[in-house]
């Protein structure tokens, strides 16, 4: 008697809960381990990186209508340490270029830093013994960064609204961290320090660590491990930044 045999069916990649992108966008905010688990198979992040870019585009555009930034530079570069080597035509030119880069380079920051910092959770995942792909990497940035860019934004355009321009200070937006309290006499190095201490930032932190842990399957720890040592590495810099520059 002869027998049949099916062939044998190919591995079934690991899938997750179907959700579209509008789901996504918005379960990021209220179930994100399901998010997360949906993009670990289907790893969007084109339209959350359209709206962060939309998202610093718009509260630049507000700020530079409400506020006096080329005042607020000029002041800025009067109480600098070498302001009495500074000619006033060079000032001027220091004010608009500062303007101009400003407008720029607060939206370009975007890709620039969704780019980068998904190439640095890919190079950490698998510092730490995980796996993961680029475009899960930048899914992993893209959303775990924009609930706390939405709510950024809304204390940003608050402010800018209700508090009279001339009493409004362009660092301090988005006053959520110990170093928001200091005045401008302040050390700039403890000022450095204590704004990375910053609540919408850990938000953002706890995001990254459980969409890591979701989609590249590694344990807590190494999520954790992996978006404290690039935070660590960010404390580095603005600490180092403002000892050897004063900002």
């Amino acid at each position: 008697m002869s027998e049949s045999f099916a062939p044998p069916s190919a591995p079934t990649a690991p899938t997750g809960p179907e959700m579209s992108t509008a789901e996504t966008l918005t379960g990021v905010f209220f179930e994100p381990s399901r998010t997360f688990e949906s993009l670990r198979s289907r790893p969007r992040f084109l339209v959350a990186a359209v709206i962060l870019l939309i998202i610093a585009a718009m509260v630049t555009a507000v700020l530079y209508a409400r506020v006096d930034m080329g005042a607020f530079m000029r002041e800025r570069i009067e109480r600098s340490p070498n302001a009495a080597q500074i000619s006033e035509a060079q000032k001027d030119t220091q004010v608009k270029l500062g303007k101009t880069i400003g407008m720029i380079f607060i939206p370009l920051s975007v890709p620039i830093a969704l780019a980068a910092g998904a190439a640095l959770y890919l190079l950490l995942v698998m510092a730490f013994g995980g796996s993961i792909s680029y475009p899960q990497s930048l899914a992993v940035w893209a959303y775990s960064w924009l609930p706390p860019s939405v709510l950024g934004a809304v204390i940003a355009l608050l402010v800018l609204f209700l508090k009279a321009p001339d009493t409004i200070v362009p660092e301090r937006l988005v006053a959520t961290n110990p170093g928001a309290l200091f005045g401008e006499d302040a050390s700039r190095v403890l000022v450095a320090l204590l704004s990375q201490f910053d609540i919408l930032r850990f938000y953002g932190l706890f995001l990254a660590a459980l969409g890591l842990r979701k989609v590249a399957k590694i344990s807590s720890g190494q999520a954790w491990g992996v978006v404290l040592t690039l935070w660590f590495l960010g404390l580095l810099f603005a600490v180092g930044s403002a000892a050897l520059f004063g900002r």
